[in-house]
């Protein structure tokens, strides 16, 4: 057992992967209580065996084809033709596309694919310079884990036993807050350098526009609405806005072709894989840090040590934003929720607003580097080195560390809606 701890902060800094290196301290835990590794086995069959897991895929499957399918596109058009006559014009479309794709995704990565491709060349023709352009991408495809549906959410849910509607509420109000404080950065800095203004679009080109992104505007409707509306449940949502992803993309915007829905499909089956291999093997590794008895000492030190709420949360905020400068998003929260979670009650913090405060550590963690997956996206789309996209988005990490902040320790900007909708 006390080769554990030494075992796994060792694959940690050789760079093997955290889906190997918590299966293998699993492994090894069970191996030295002299257990068969066949209960292990069960024991993830077990874990997996969760209707609010089956969730997980299918909003992968929707974040795949809206990325592929032009949906992107059409978002971006209609974006475009109300917002992009203001100074800094196409910045606030990326930030109101982005706003409105994650609240059908639930994808960061994808958020920022979708939208880099289209809006960092025409931001670049526009004359905006190319770190501020690929800032704004990365900054805003982050509302992709905060703004519902949400997959972080999802998973912090399972976790936390916590309902997932009532955390997909909590992240309505502080998702459109971060789109307007990135939003209000972009026009400031888009007047002080004097970027073109871009032409209004005529009335009969916009409303033609709009037209033509309703069939996509109405994803968010048609999905949160049935949640919200009991008429289905949350893995009934996510197979609904799948179904309704692969309509769009095929029939509608015609992203995807017959000759490519399967690759496409099959992109969104290795996705989801990997994503539910993370979430296999570390609730086993969660299920041992309960059994041995890990949570409760941590929660017996922070009642020695006479925590309040507010210094357990400092303490929180600046472990998750470490930890996210090196592992992926998943991997954070499956690895610390186990020990942390069980501190909650005890202390007096709410866990549905708890849920938001990690989520949004988790949207610094795709911009922080050396491990940023939004960074390297951004990247990838320019072609340039990552230091020029680090250089982009220090102003969004400033202003994303003050929402952080206040989010943290107002927690009625967060309950709001949850209570209001659920009391």
């Amino acid at each position: 057992m006390t080769l554990v701890w030494p075992l796994f902060a060792a694959l940690l800094i050789f760079g093997v992967p955290i889906w190997l290196v918590m299966g293998a301290t699993s492994m090894l835990v069970f191996v030295s209580e002299g257990q068969p590794l066949l209960p292990m086995a069960q024991k993830i069959v077990d874990e997996l065996n969760s209707t609010t897991l089956l969730a997980v895929p299918y909003f992968v499957a929707a974040a795949v084809f809206m990325e592929r399918g032009n949906v992107a596109k059409a978002l971006i058009g209609g974006a475009e033709a109300w917002v992009g006559g203001i100074p800094g014009g196409l910045g606030l479309v990326c930030v109101a596309s982005c706003t409105i794709f994650a609240a059908m995704c639930g994808s960061s990565v994808a958020t920022a694919m979708a939208m880099g491709t289209v809006l960092v060349p025409a931001m670049l023709r526009a004359g905006y310079e190319r770190h501020f352009a690929a800032g704004i991408v990365a900054a805003s495809g982050t509302l992709g884990i905060l703004i519902p549906p949400s997959l972080a959410f999802v998973v912090y849910g399972v976790l936390a036993d916590e309902a997932i509607t009532r955390l997909f509420l909590a992240g309505v109000i502080p998702g459109l807050l971060q789109a307007a404080a990135i939003g209000g950065w972009v026009v400031y800095y888009a007047r002080r350098k004097g970027y073109a203004q871009e032409a209004k679009v005529p009335k009969e080109e916009r409303w033609r526009r709009t037209v033509h992104a309703l069939p996509a505007l109405s994803v968010p409707v048609i999905v949160l609405g049935g949640l919200y509306g009991g008429v289905v449940t949350l893995t009934e949502c996510a197979a609904l806005s799948a179904i309704v992803a692969i309509v769009l993309s095929v029939f509608v915007y015609k992203g995807v072709t017959f000759s490519t829905l399967l690759p496409v499909m099959a992109e969104a089956v290795r996705n989801a894989a990997a994503i539910m291999i993370i979430i296999a093997l570390a609730l086993i590794f969660g299920h041992w840090v309960t059994e041995a008895g890990i949570a409760t000492r941590a929660v017996t030190w922070a009642t020695e040590l006479g925590l309040t709420w507010w210094q357990f949360l400092m303490g929180v905020n600046v472990l998750l934003l470490i930890l996210g400068m090196f592992l992926e998003v998943f991997s954070v929260l499956l690895l610390t929720m186990p020990v942390v979670l069980p501190m909650l009650q005890p202390l007096g913090v709410d866990p549905v607003h708890f849920g938001v405060v990690t989520v949004m550590n988790m949207e610094i963690a795709l911009l922080t580097p050396p491990v940023g997956l939004n960074l390297f996206v951004l990247a990838a789309i320019l072609r340039c080195p990552l230091s020029e996209v680090v250089r982009g988005i220090w102003p969004f990490l400033v202003l994303m560390f003050l929402l952080l902040l206040l989010i943290t320790y107002v927690p009625a900007i967060s309950l709001f809606l949850p209570n209001l909708v659920y009391g």
